[in-house]
This record gives structure tokens, sequence and C-alpha cells, in this order.
């Protein structure tokens, strides 16, 4: 008898004892309403065989290409062997002159037969007795996790990182603890017989001195945790997109989080190119969540970035912020590419249809981001870059952009590139729906997204491009009186680059305060290696050479300080630099202002003409007209209200006007003071050029 669907016997007629129509589960034919979708049973007998056959076995990491390459007559075994010997050689102590034993895998995923062979094998094998060369964890396997992908890093993350979710859009969402931002006093540079004459040292500069002894204490103190661990990531990736000046690094790390970041950070190595990988020309060691040292020479805190030169190392103990990682490798091509004539940039940089590229310099908040991402024009980079005889080129293979106060309708490529691969660094969700509160800041307002670049819809890839026809500098000018748009000479290009202005609104816990004028040399003081002014000449050679025009953009105010004047409108900058792409804006008629003398355009299509010169926006209006409209809410005609609009751009009087600029100019000269006794130019020519390019006052 057949059952029934709710438990009761069939009778013989087709009807249920409860009166019902009977439930056939016999087989109908084929065209029936139900169908038979049974299948063979599985062979496997357990969950774990069941598991094995749910992952197909993927290419080898290293492929075999042809004759043509190194490894080529080598089997996949004596590769593996290779690249893990490589790897056992970079965790090498260099007291013990021992690595630890390395074997590829997580060691949570080892098969029970697996398991049972090692007890079988350590049974009957008596471990040699340890002697002082060699460390505890040489008598046991560390597992390396070598350039796992995404989806590998997220289950790691997932399984074994407190802190870490996966959002509602798919990105990961992760937090690097105590320290949610750089720690740029924390960051030392070895100094030795090369790098004393080779490096910029003293007043102003970013480089704190280490010796090379303290710089091996911390090493060995990495490396020791390191090999302490059942498991480290191994990252081998790239740095420059151009092909022959690319640099190889290797990044060893204790997170999950951080080996993601680093994959979306440097460019990522194909299959063939990890092949030839071979030795890394420069390596590092990621022990963040161990401390320093604090009693070691030179430490001041529990946190100690290192870098080594002339070892191609860097250590990071005491804070797992990834940043450091990221900014550490770029000041390390600060160092490396100027060797070869190559001039690296802290810059945005964009490419138009034509082939034009514009560099985008600017501090934060001057809108670098924003103006070098343009939909019309694609993307080579929006950080990091280098200038050689063939071209620029990125030097990353991601992007690192703020998160605080994200919203789709005015960074949608940003918005549209946080999804799965993209590392969330302390952000703030909704504990059930996992949607992201980018205007949180709980945690920090430091909130950053790393993701690769291709992530954005216009990117160039490769990231490469023809030499620059535009370098524009960016400058947030809070008290407003820098003009909307100034065309610089190659002396002025040189002092405003040397001098990478911008300034700050002061805090307003106790009423509006005056702006805070902000200098960083070369619009990244933080990272450069070399003094200033030899990266200074080697643009001003590079732009002499390419024929590329420098200008000076101020996103920032017009007609009084922050508090009485307003900041220029977003459409007018982007009207500015669209004028400067196409060439338009060389053409345009230009007179010289006082003081700093700027060669400023007396018209730009889209633009108001009475705000590209500041002195134009010294208050004429009648006031008390001003405040009826305003105040009162009465409607305006239509010419009153264009005034209006002119009208809160401008400076209560000339004397308020001349004042500020002057106090400005000040700034500026008191500023460059620290590189006035660095000489540059056959004769100190140069220097002097640049010098005169200054505000004259």
């Amino acid at each position: 008898m057949a059952s029934s669907g709710n438990g009761n016997v069939a009778n013989g007629n087709g009807t249920a004892r409860n009166g019902l129509p009977a439930i056939h589960t016999h087989k109908k034919h084929v065209n029936g309403i139900c169908h038979d979708d049974s299948g063979p049973t599985v062979k496997a007998k357990t969950i774990d065989e069941l598991h094995s056959l749910q992952k197909k076995k993927s290419a080898p990491t290293t492929p075999v290409t042809g004759s043509q390459t190194p490894f080529a007559t080598l089997s996949e075994q004596e590769r593996q062997k290779q690249q893990l010997q490589s790897i056992s050689a970079s965790l090498a102590s260099l007291t013990r002159e021992t690595g630890p034993k390395v074997v590829k895998g997580d060691p949570a995923k080892k098969s029970e037969s697996q398991v049972h062979h090692d007890h079988h094998h350590h049974h009957h094998h008596h471990v040699a007795t340890p002697t002082i060369a060699v460390s505890d964890s040489a008598l046991k396997f560390t597992h390396v996790l070598y350039n796992l992908s995404p989806a590998e890093l997220y289950e790691q993350a997932i399984k074994y990182e407190k802190g870490s979710f996966i959002t509602s859009t798919g990105a990961l969402a992760t937090l690097s603890g105590a320290k949610t931002g750089r720690s740029p006093r924390d960051k030392r540079i070895v100094k030795d017989d090369v790098t004393e004459n080779e490096l910029w040292w003293g007043k102003g500069s970013p480089n704190i001195e280490m010796d090379e002894h303290t710089f091996m204490v911390n090493r060995e103190r990495a490396v020791d945790y390191l090999n302490s661990l059942d498991k480290v990531f191994v990252n081998d990736q790239f740095l420059n997109w151009d092909p022959e000046n690319k640099i190889k690094v290797r990044i060893v790390s204790a997170r999950a989080y951080h080996s993601l970041f680093m994959h979306n950070m440097c460019i990522r190595p194909t299959p063939e190119e990890l092949e030839n990988f071979g030795t890394p020309d420069f390596t590092i060691y990621n022990a963040g969540q161990f401390p320093c040292n604090r009693y070691t020479h030179y430490m001041t805190s529990s946190t100690s970035i290192d870098l080594n030169l002339a070892r191609r190392e860097m250590v990071i103990l005491g804070t797992q912020y990834a940043g450091e990682m990221k900014k550490g490798l770029f000041s390390v091509m600060h160092y490396l590419m100027p060797k070869r004539q190559i001039l690296s940039l802290h810059s945005g940089c964009n490419m138009g249809r034509d082939g034009d590229v514009a560099l985008f310099f600017g501090l934060s908040g001057t809108g670098k981001t924003t103006l070098s991402t343009d939909h019309n024009r694609f993307l080579i980079g929006d950080d990091e870059h280098c200038w050689s005889d063939k071209g620029v080129s990125n030097i990353e293979g991601g992007c690192y952009a703020k998160c605080i106060d994200l919203c789709q309708e005015k960074e949608p490529d940003i918005w549209n590139a946080i999804r799965f691969g993209t590392v969330l660094e302390n952000v703030v969700f909704d504990e059930h729906s996992r949607e992201v509160d980018y205007s949180d800041k709980s945690v920090t307002e430091n909130t950053r997204a790393s993701y690769p670049i291709e992530y954005i819809p216009n990117a160039k890839l490769p990231c490469v491009g023809p030499h620059p026809k535009n370098v524009i500098l960016l400058a947030c000018d809070a008290f407003g009186v820098l003009p909307p748009v100034s065309k610089l000479n190659l002396a002025q290009t040189m002092y405003h680059f040397i001098s990478g202005y911008t300034a700050l609104v002061a805090g307003t816990e106790d009423g509006i305060k005056e702006p805070t004028a902000t200098f960083s040399a070369c619009f990244g003081a933080a990272f450069i290696m070399l003094h200033p002014t030899k990266y200074a000449a080697m643009l001003a050679e590079k732009m002499e050479k390419h024929g590329a025009t420098g200008w000076l953009v101020n996103t920032g105010w017009s007609g009084g300080r922050y508090g009485y004047g307003s900041r220029i409108k977003l459409p007018y900058t982007r009207k500015i630099i669209d004028a400067i792409h196409s060439g338009s804006l060389l053409n345009a008629e230009y007179k010289k202002t006082e003081i700093f003398g700027f060669e400023i355009p007396t018209e730009v299509e889209g633009v108001p003409s009475e705000i590209l010169d500041p002195i134009n926006t010294v208050s004429s209006f009648p006031s008390t007209l001003l405040t009826l409209f305003f105040f009162y809410h009465l409607p305006m005609p239509l010419n009153l209200t264009i005034c209006f609009d002119l009208c809160i751009l401008q400076w209560s009087d000339k004397k308020a006007y001349n004042e500020t600029l002057l106090k400005l100019a000040g700034l500026f000269k008191k500023n460059f003071e620290t590189f006035t006794n660095h000489k540059i130019g056959k004769d100190n020519k140069l220097t002097e050029e640049i010098l005169a390019a200054g505000p004259v006052f």
C-alpha cells in the first residue's frame, strides 16, 4: 500500500482513510507533473571523503610554460622545494643561522591519515637533542600559506581572526587593533656609512635614525615570533607596473587580513611570473601583534617600524595597521627609483582618450582623489607613481580609499568597489544586516577600503601611460587668498612642489579660529627619503624635457578665510581642471598677481570671471541690502540673485585681504628656510631660481 502524505494509509480505491485523495509516489510518465530526479549515491563513505570531492585540483602555482624558463626541467616537487627553501631562508634566525622547517598548507586541513602517519613517524624516530644553535621553532613545522586567493583568505580571517565579518556587499570588515593609523614617530631607518650621506636627516626630515644592531635585535624578535606560530602567510608580489623597473617584494605576516590587504595593494603576479620569482628584492616581516622591547636602544614605545635599506628589509612590531606596509614600501621606492633616474611621486594620475596624462598632487582634503577620478578619463592610479624616460607607471596594484562619510552619489566608483575581495578597516556595521554605516566614527575617523585597481571601471590596465602634459598642485587654501587657478613657470612649480602647502581648518570647540597652514615637502614628506630639492630638480628636468605645464589649483576658500568666505564650488574647480586637460587654458589671456607673482587667467569657460582674481572678491555690494534679502528671505530679482551668489565669495575690505595675503606669504617664507641650506644645480644657480620664485614682499 502506498503511504499518504499525512501519514494515513490509503485504501484500495485511491482515497485515504480520512477521505482525502491518496498521494501516489510511484514513478509517472515523463510528461507528468512529478519527475524522478533521483541519482546514484555519491561514492564517498564519510563526510571527509565527500569534502575531498568538493574541491578539484587547481593548476600548480608555478606551472611549466616552456624550456625557456629556468625551472622548466624541474618537477613540481622540486619547484615547491626550492620555493620553500627560499621562504625558510627569509625566516632564518640570523643569530642561530637557521630557519624553521616550512611546509605548505594550513595545519587545520591535514587529513586524518596524515596525522596518523605523522604520529607513527614520530613514534619510531627520536628527535635530536637541541643545541644552542637551534631554536625551539626548528623542532616543529611552520606552515606557509603562500599567495592565497581572496576566498581562501576570507576563510582564514573568519575562522581565526576575531573582528572579521563579511559585510552586506561582500567586503571583509576587519579591525587593526589599538593602532588605527600610521605611527610616524615610531618609524626608523638604519643609518650606516651609505645612508648617512644619501638620505635626508635633521630638521624637517621624516627620517629618524637607528643603528644596525638595534635593527637586528628587532628583526630577531619579529622572526622568532613568526616562527613560533603554527602558520604564517607569505605574499610574493611586485611593485611598479613598468616591466623593466618592477621590484619583487615578499611579505611575511601572521594575519589573513594583512595578506589580503597586500594582495590588493601590490601588483598580483601571474603563475608564470611566480615561477621565475626567485629571491625577493625586499622583504617585510610583519609581527605587528607582538610588541617591541621598549628597553631596546632607540625605542620610545612598544611600536616600531624599522627599515634597513642595505639588507632590503622592513620589520613591523607593535602595530597591526596595514597602512604601515603600504607606506613603508613607498618609502623604499622613494629611495630605489631615483637611483635609476626615475622620479617617485605621491600623486594621483589619469589619462585622457587622446593620451594626455595629468599628475595630481595634494594633501588630505584637497580633492586629489575626487579630481583624479574622472569618468571621462582613464585612471592610472590614485596615490603612488613613477616617472621614467618612458612615461608614468603606477607603483601599486590597488587603491586605499578613505571611507569616512562615503556616499554613493559623491563617490560612486569607490562605493561600487567595496565588494568581495575588498578589505574594510575599522568600519562600523549593522549587527544583523551587516550594512556599513560610513558616517560612524566609533572605532576611528580613519576608516579605509583596500581594493584591486581593476575594481574601478575606467582603470587603465596595465597601469602605465605616456609622459604627463600637466602637473597639477592642489591646495585647499582656508585663508581664502590664493586664486582658483594659476599657471606656474618651472621655478614656481619647484617652489610650490617643495612647499607642499594646504591649510587645515582649526578646531571650532571654542568658536571659529584661524586656519592652520600645513606644509608637507613634495606633498608627501612622511615618505620621502632624499632631500626634497632632489625630487624637485628631477621633476623640473622631466617637465622641461617633455613640455609639461605646472598649475596651482586652489580648492579651498575665496572671498574670505574659513568662517567668512565660501569654499569654491566643486563644479567651478571641475571646469578649471577640464580646461587644463583640453589645453584651452594655455590659450587664455593672463595677468600677474602681486606678492606670489602668479599668472592667472582672466577667463575660464563656465567659471565666474570675478572669482579668478582674489582681489576682485573684495566687497562692494551694499551690506545692508544683502542683509535685507538674506536674513528676511525676501525674493530677489535674477540679476541680484547672481550678485548674491558672487557676494558670498567676497572679502569685507581690501585691508583684511592684504593682511591675510601677507600673512600666508610669510608662512611660505618661514617654511622654506628649512630648504635654503641645500645647494642644487651648477654654482647653486637652481637654488637661487627656486627662492626667487617664492613670494616677494
